[in-house]
């Protein structure tokens, strides 16, 4: 039996979880709060790593363009940080309204846009570093290449990963 074409489309009614449409949903919307716990660990630690630099003797001797870079770093920290409370505030504005189909469509956006936040995240405070430990020229280099990199392991490989030929049945290879 085929997968559906698209994968962001339910699956087809012939589930092998025989599970009801919101039995599916709870799922989802697990899955997703799963998820979310996961990106928030690690925006956390990057967070606070962010928050202890100012009060460190060197930072007195960043650059315009470093301290810049960091106060960016630091906007985007917040507001990934704050984008991680938006199914959590729709889940209670929801609650009880029988719309768990929109809740988990719009949470799966919202965790798109957080995984995107946090590769940005990442590129950009391996480049404020290497910017800071040798030279602003490297800092740019390493920053490009993480931010490429991410973007193959965040947005390319799941893309080539799923393929409308393969079916359930398939083994992984």
């Amino acid at each position: 039996m085929s997968g559906p074409e698209d994968p962001l489309l339910p699956p087809p009614p012939a589930d092998t979880r025989h599970e009801s449409e919101d039995q599916r949903m709870d799922r989802n919307w697990n899955e997703l709060l799963q998820e979310m716990r996961v990106l928030q660990t690690g925006v956390q630690i990057i967070g606070g790593f962010l928050l202890t630099l100012p009060f460190q003797q060197r930072f007195g001797t960043l650059t315009e363009l470093q301290k810049g870079w960091f106060l960016l770093l630091v906007v985007l920290a917040t507001m990934t940080t704050g984008l991680m409370l938006v199914p959590v505030s729709l889940h209670r504005r929801l609650f009880q309204h029988h719309v768990k189909y929109r809740l988990v469509a719009a949470g799966d956006m919202i965790v798109k846009g957080v995984v995107a936040c946090v590769s940005l995240l990442i590129a950009g405070c391996a480049g404020l570093i290497f910017s800071v430990a040798v030279g602003p020229e490297a800092g740019l280099a390493a920053g490009g290449s993480m931010l490429v990199a991410l973007a193959a392991l965040v947005l390319v490989y799941p893309l080539l990963s799923w393929s409308p030929r393969r079916t359930k049945a398939e083994p992984e290879r």
